[in-house]
C-alpha cells in the first residue's frame, strides 16, 4: 500500500466531542487497570488463597483475563454492528461490573478465575469498540490526538492499578478493595454512555439519515452538518455494498489491509510488553530491588508520559514514523535489560539497569506501538469491514497476549530473562522492516478519504 499524501488541515472545530471521548476512554481505563492490577496483587491473593506455591494457577489467574479479553474482542465487533456503538458500551459494563465484584469477593481460586474470566470478555468488547467509536465521532484534523487518548487512558489505568498496590505491604488483603475499584468506572461507563451521541457513520449506514445528522450536528456543531453528510455520502457511494461478513476479510480484496491489521497487533505483544507490565514486579525483585512495586508504580508513569507525548505527535510526526522510531527505542532497550542480567561487568549495577531498561522500554512504546495500532486500524479499514476486521485484529492481539501471560514465568525459568529479553527486541528489529514496507500513513485524511484511496 501506498502512502497517502495528507489533506489540507481544515478549520478547528469546537471541543464538544471531548465529553464524548472521555466517557468511551473509561473502557480504555479498565482495560488498563484489569490488566496491571494483577502485577502487585498477585503475590498476596496467592497466598491468601492458598496457591504460592502453585505457578500454573497464577499463570491461570493473570491468563484467564486475556482468554476472556480474546472472545470479547471478537464479539465487540458484532454487537458494535448490530446494535450500534453506544449501547455495546452498556452492555459491555455489565460482564466489567460483575467480573470485579467477583475477584474481589473471591473465596476460591475457581472463582476468582471466573471473575477474571468476565472481567476479560468485557475488556476484550473495549479493546474493539473504544477505538472505533473515537475515531467515527472525532474530527479529521484532531483523530491523531483523540485516538492516542485511548492509549493513554489505558496506561492511566495501568498506573492506578500499579499505585493501588502500595498499601499491600501494610495491609496484605488490600489485593480485594484494588478489584472492588473496578467496579466504580464500569457503572460510570454505563451512565455516561446513556447521555451520549450515537457514531453518525453507523447511523448512516444504518440508513438513520435524520438520526445521523443530528448525532453531527450535536458533536460538531450545526456549521459542519453538512460537510460530514457529504462525506459519509460520497463513502456510500463509493461502496454501496451490504455490510462484510467474516469470509469477506480473507478475500483478496481485503486481506492485505487485514494481514498489515492483525501483524501491528502481533508485533506489539510479541515485543513483550504485557510481560513487563504484568510482571515487572517479580523481574524487579529478582533484581534485588528492594521496593518492587513502587518500581513498577514508576514504569506506569513512564507509560502515561510517554503516551501523552504521542498524543501531541500524532497528528505532526505520522503514524508510521512513530511506529518505526517505537520499535527501534524498544529493541534498544530490550537489548540494555538482556546485557544487564548477563555481562559480569554488569553485576553491580543490574538492579539500577533493570528499572532503567524497563522505563526506557515503555517510555519507547508508548510513544509509538502502544498508541497506533489502535488508532491506525479504524482509519485503514474500509467501513463495511472497518468493525469485524478491528475485531479480528484483536483476537490476534489477545490470543498472543494470553499465550505469553501463560507461559512467560515457564519461559523464563527454562532459558532465563536474558535470552527472553534478546527475543523481544529480536521482534521489534522484524518489526521495523514489515513497518517499512506495508504500512501506509493515514494523517490528515478522513476515514472516507482514505477509504476511497486505499
Amino acid at each position: 500500500m501506498e502512502d497517502i499524501a495528507p489533506a489540507k488541515i481544515k478549520e478547528r472545530p469546537s471541543a464538544s466531542v471531548l465529553p464524548y471521548v472521555g466517557v468511551a476512554c473509561l473502557g480504555a481505563v479498565l482495560f488498563g487497570y484489569h490488566l496491571g492490577v494483577v502485577n502487585g496483587a498477585l503475590d498476596y491473593l496467592a497466598k491468601d488463597l492458598g496457591i504460592a506455591e502453585n505457578t500454573v494457577l497464577q499463570g491461570w489467574i493473570v491468563s484467564t483475563l486475556l482468554a476472556g479479553a480474546t472472545v470479547g474482542s471478537f464479539t465487540g465487533g458484532a454487537l458494535a454492528d448490530k446494535f450500534g456503538r453506544r449501547k455495546t458500551f452498556q452492555l459491555d459494563a455489565i460482564p466489567l461490573a460483575a467480573g470485579a465484584f467477583l475477584c474481589a469477593t473471591a473465596g476460591s481460586v475457581q472463582t476468582i478465575i471466573i471473575g477474571r474470566l468476565l472481567a476479560g470478555i468485557g475488556i476484550g468488547i473495549s479493546s474493539a469498540i473504544v477505538p472505533l467509536y473515537i475515531s467515527e465521532i472525532s474530527p479529521t484534523e484532531i483523530r491523531g490526538t483523540l485516538g492516542s487518548v485511548n492509549q493513554l487512558f489505558i496506561c492511566i489505568g495501568i498506573l492506578a492499578a500499579l499505585v493501588a498496590g502500595l498499601p499491600l505491604a501494610v495491609n496484605p488483603l488490600w489485593w480485594r478493595t484494588m478489584f472492588a475499584l473496578a467496579v466504580v468506572p464500569s457503572v460510570l461507563l454505563a451512565l455516561g454512555m446513556a447521555f451520549s451521541p450515537e457514531s453518525p457513520r453507523w447511523l448512516y449506514q444504518q440508513g438513520k439519515i435524520s438520526q445521523a445528522e443530528a448525532a453531527t450536528e450535536r458533536l460538531f456543531g450545526k456549521a459542519r452538518v453538512a460537510e460530514v453528510m457529504n462525506d459519509l455520502h460520497a463513502a456510500a457511494q463509493g461502496s454501496s455494498e451490504q455490510e462484510a461478513g467474516w469470509f469477506d476479510l480473507f478475500s483478496s480484496r481485503y486481506s492485505k489491509v487485514v494481514s498489515v491489521g492483525a501483524a501491528l497487533f502481533l508485533f506489539q505483544q510479541l515485543s513483550g510488553i504485557n510481560a513487563v507490565v504484568c510482571y515487572s514486579t517479580a523481574v524487579f525483585r529478582s533484581a534485588g530491588i528492594a521496593s518492587d512495586v513502587a518500581a513498577s508504580a514508576l514504569v506506569g508513569a513512564s507509560n502515561v508520559f510517554g503516551t501523552t507525548m504521542a498524543s501531541f505527535l500524532m497528528d505532526r510526526e505520522g503514524r508510521k514514523s512513530l511506529l518505526i522510531k517505537s520499535f527501534a527505542g524498544m529493541a534498544a532497550s530490550m537489548l540494555l535489560l538482556s546485557l544487564s542480567f548477563t555481562w559480569n561487568v554488569l553485576a553491580p549495577y543490574s538492579g539500577t539497569l533493570a528499572v532503567l531498561g524497563t522505563v526506557l522500554y515503555v517510555l519507547f512504546f508508548s510513544l509509538g506501538a502502544g498508541p497506533v495500532p489502535a488508532l491506525l486500524l479504524p482509519e485503514i479499514f474500509a467501513s463495511r469491514i472497518r468493525a469485524k476486521a478491528v475485531a479480528l485484529s484483536l483476537g490476534t492481539h489477545w490470543i498472543s497476549n494470553f499465550v505469553i501471560g501463560l507461559y512467560f514465568l515457564r519461559v523464563v525459568d527454562k532459558f532465563g530473562i536474558s535470552t527472553v529479553y534478546l527475543g523481544f527486541a529480536s521482534v521489534c528489529v522484524v518489526a521495523i522492516f514489515y513497518i517499512a514496507g506495508n504500512v501506509v500513513e493515514t494523517k490528515g485524511r478522513s476515514l472516507e478519504e482514505i477509504e476511497r484511496a486505499i
